[in-house]
């Protein structure tokens, strides 16, 4: 909370307030704003929606929470609905309420629920830690991809053979988490490293310092003693950004 977001002696206005937000807000795309709703409630949905959009998923929802029951704001005319700095509209998140006229200005924050569905990849099966991926441990279906940090996998290709690093109930959709880091290169085995920058790309070769493990950086030693840390991309492949 910010520094002017205050306790204040609960007003009977705001009160109505406070008890339209308290229900729950199922949102989806094609939902509409009830007319009794709070005008700065109507614009964070808007938010939320327009944002969670541009992450481009054929269809998203918003679910929107509501605020923390011990707040006691004062009474304001004009509330503002705004996204904070460096917030993105994925997964768990939220959205700034300011008031902008009112005896006192106070900021709080509306907690909000993202999801973005698209396809993805999900388990058939129940399958323990350890288990190696098989064709038919995989379906094609609809999943939210805004659920977890880690990148939903959509192509097979990317999953079967893999080893899981832990359990993945049915149902479940497969994540890059899900799987073991693959090992490219060991240390001391020459290994093609390329430098892309800006346009252009250079290749050459060096003897790697350390295991190359799939999205973790690995160091290389160049031919001319140069040490570079890159990304492992393939077999003994690393990728340096310029």
């Amino acid at each position: 909370m910010e520094p002017w977001a205050k306790p204040f002696p609960c007003w009977r206005s705001f009160a109505a307030l406070m008890l339209l937000l308290g229900g729950l807000f199922g949102m989806a795309a094609l939902a509409r704003a009830d007319a009794g709703e709070p005008g700065w409630l109507q614009q964070a949905r808007t938010l939320a929606l327009d944002g969670a959009r541009t992450a481009g998923g054929p269809r998203v929802a918003v679910q929107v929470g509501t605020l923390d029951a011990r707040l006691r704001l004062a009474p304001c005319d004009e509330v503002q609905a705004y996204l904070p700095p460096n917030t993105r509209l994925w997964g768990r998140s939220r959205i700034g309420l300011r008031c902008l006229r009112g005896p006192s200005r106070w900021n709080v924050f509306l907690p909000v629920t993202v999801q973005v569905f698209g396809p993805g990849l999900v388990a058939t099966r129940a399958l323990p830690a350890g288990s190696v991926i098989g064709v038919g441990d995989l379906a094609q279906a609809e999943v939210d991809l805004a659920e977890e940090a880690s990148n939903a996998l959509q192509l097979p290709a990317a999953a079967v053979g893999r080893t899981l690093a832990r359990p993945l109930e049915a149902g479940h959709g497969l994540r890059l988490a899900h799987l073991q880091p693959r090992q490219w290169f060991q240390a001391g085995e020459t290994v093609q490293v390329v430098a892309q920058g800006s346009g252009f790309s250079v290749s050459g070769a060096g003897q790697a310092l350390t295991a190359g493990l799939e999205g973790q950086p690995a160091r290389v030693r160049t031919e001319n003693g140069r040490v570079l840390s890159g990304l492992p991309v393939g077999e003994r492949r690393l990728e340096v950004a310029l």
